[in-house]
């Protein structure tokens, strides 16, 4: 079964909560009235990755006096991070042990980011509490656990599993739940107030040069010559960095069955009336019949102390009750009215959400909407050089699970490419990175991981068979 290309993110799209408070300095931002007919470096996307990419091109030295231009499709953010969940959550014992490791060192360099500057972005950390519905899932977990527990106990320790009623009570779970882990070390947050806050930083202090509502429609590469064509003229350059995701084979066409679009979708649900604010946030696995591959996922906003204090309920997934085709679909103008009716829905079966929820079916939602994430076909993201494109640069492909990756993941490709730029090797650039934990060998992009990866099934089959790749690599 093949995979066909991803289409260019579309003009038009639903409208993200986390849009509601747009920052007015980028809407229809371009740094220079032209776009530039060339530049050192382009970065394209301005998402979590591709933001986190700019912001260690200005830090860092190798790359003083170099132009950095970045381009996106729509306005800045809007994409992806200007759509997901609201989670910064490392996912530590479904996942290798060096990539628990990442993600927790991720989790903690965005921690410290928006602490050492302050940014207002509601970040509130939290335990990560992922939730159980059928014994198969449960034994899953155990079992990966277990697994964690003897290879990493470092990682393992930070892990507990809850089966008991009372505790889940605690944890504000219904008891119809299997069982649940605690995990250490999550977050909640409003991830465009964070990504908008870096680049607006870097605009105003000449470090990178803007274009929103720029696409780019293709792009030739000639030896170490990248043109990229958009609908307002070309622009060329030497070192060509993607931080495109689930878009990544509109403008790089021989990845469409490694990174292949998926639509996901979001509400900001109204608690009931005087509720409290829950203590974790949430991922429900094998909930009220979903797939077990599916998940559905749960943060929750301040009932003070920000703006708009509604508590609001920040529920994701729900794509086993949707009506239409999610995967390989690039399009987020569109609404799923059957998810839609799952997400208002589930939460008053799944959580003890507190306050007057007597007779009531559903919770209200003040916005309902989808975005585009990337899946892997190998269930985990690509960061380094293209093949056989010199100074071409892929970081993306998350799986739904940028927030705990992008920041780092954006940090390695820029090493890998300032560290070439500078006459290092970077295959043994590449080994020492991996060896001091700034990433995982999984991560890399070589020929012998695409050939590996182009063996397991498509991530349509995937999909369709509840297939989980993680457990065969």
């Amino acid at each position: 079964m093949k995979h066909e290309r991803a289409t260019l993110p579309t003009p038009i799209s639903t409208n993200s909560f986390w849009h509601t408070e747009p920052n007015g300095f980028l809407l229809g931002h371009r740094t220079t009235e032209e776009l530039p007919e060339e530049a050192d470096i382009v970065v394209v996307g301005s998402g979590i990755t591709g933001s986190a990419v700019a912001r260690y091109l200005a830090d860092d030295k190798r790359a003083k006096g170099k132009s950095v231009v970045m381009l996106e499709a729509r306005e800045a953010c809007w994409g992806a991070t200007g759509r997901n969940g609201g989670h910064c959550q490392p996912l530590l014992f479904d996942r290798l042990p060096d990539v628990a490791a990442f993600e927790i060192k991720n989790y903690n360099t965005v921690k410290s980011y928006i602490n050492t500057h302050n940014v207002p972005c509601e970040w509130r950390s939290v335990s990560g509490c992922r939730t159980f519905w059928t014994e198969e899932v449960m034994k899953e977990a155990e079992q990966a656990l277990a697994c964690l527990n003897k290879f990493a106990p470092d990682i393992g320790k930070l892990v507990s599993i809850i089966k008991d009623k009372e505790a889940l009570k605690q944890h504000r779970v219904d008891e119809s739940c299997i069982g649940a882990t605690i995990s250490q070390g999550a977050a909640s947050l409003w991830p465009y107030k964070l990504v908008t806050f870096v680049l607006e930083k870097l605009v105003k202090n000449s470090k990178l040069n803007l274009q929103t509502n720029t696409p780019v429609t293709k792009i030739i590469s000639e030896g170490s010559k990248h043109t990229l064509f958009t609908p307002r003229g070309l622009i060329s350059t030497s070192t060509l960095i993607l931080a495109t995701n689930g878009y990544t084979s509109a403008i790089l066409p021989h990845f469409a069955d490694l990174i292949v679009p998926v639509r996901g979708q979001m509400s900001a649900l109204l608690p009931p009336k005087n509720s409290t604010i829950l203590p974790n946030s949430y991922g429900m696995v094998g909930a009220l019949s979903q797939p077990a591959n599916n998940d559905d996922y749960l943060v929750q906003r301040p009932f003070h102390g920000v703006p708009n204090p509604a508590g609001h309920l920040m529920f994701g997934g729900g794509r086993g009750a949707g009506r239409l085709p999610t995967v390989g679909v690039s399009d987020d103008s569109i609404i799923d009215e059957g998810t839609s009716a799952y997400l208002r829905s589930a939460l008053l079966k799944l959580l003890e959400l507190e306050g007057e929820t007597d007779g009531l079916k559903e919770l209200e939602a003040t916005a309902q909407w989808t975005g585009i994430m990337g899946y892997s076909r190998d269930n985990h993201p690509w960061v380094g050089k293209v093949p056989d494109k010199e100074g071409l640069w892929l970081v993306g492909g998350y799986t739904g699970h940028g927030m705990p990756n992008g920041t780092l993941c954006g940090k390695a490709v820029v090493d890998m490419a300032l560290g070439e730029q500078s006459g290092e090797n970077v295959h043994v650039l590449q080994e020492k990175m991996v060896e001091s934990g700034d990433i995982p060998r999984a991560y890399l992009i070589t020929k012998e991981r695409i050939a590996k990866a182009r063996l397991f099934p498509t991530v349509t089959v995937q999909e369709q068979e509840g297939i989980h790749i993680n457990r065969l690599v």
